[in-house]
């Protein structure tokens, strides 16, 4: 019987390797000449910080052109608040990993309410779905892309 398991997980390499290429753009940028701007990784986190307000904006667009480039979706990233002491602004950039029970329960109840002839179950962070045939579970996935859940998938262990 087909299976596969549904997970939230990003490879943290890649985000790294998008934080150095955001740091060597931003030192070639025009507009940052002159501006203590910097972006740091701390794993598992990104720490934007800059002069003001709307640099710390652009620093979040380049982090998201970057990620984008090294196929992570943007909806794993996650913005804190802007924090402004003296001169400086600072972001932190989380980004999620693991399916949250009331998440798995909305991604079930989607799955559910489909009529799709399959099986779904949450197993710790990832949600396990089992059917008859390979094509009701590639239905599945379709319908988990095109769902507005707030959270990146990825589809693992896909087995007949």
């Amino acid at each position: 019987m087909p299976s596969m398991d549904i997970v939230s997980e990003i490879n943290l390499e890649e985000v790294r390797n998008a934080t150095e290429n955001c740091k060597r753009e931003l030192e070639t940028r025009f507009d940052f000449r002159g501006v203590e701007a910097s972006i740091e990784w701390k794993k598992p986190n990104v720490v934007l910080k800059a002069e003001g307000d709307f640099q710390i904006r652009q620093l979040v667009d380049l982090v998201r052109v970057q990620l984008a480039k090294r196929n992570i979706d943007a909806k794993a990233l996650t913005l804190s608040n802007t924090e402004h002491t003296g001169r400086t602004f600072t972001q932190n950039l989380s980004f999620k990993e693991g399916i949250e029970q009331p998440i798995a329960k909305k991604v079930i109840k989607l799955i559910k309410d489909s009529k799709l002839k399959v099986q779904a179950g949450i197993q710790g962070e990832q949600v396990r779905v089992t059917g008859k045939k390979r094509d009701d579970l590639q239905a599945v996935m379709q319908l988990i892309r095109e769902g507005d859940l707030e959270q990146s998938f990825q589809f693992n262990n896909f087995r007949d």
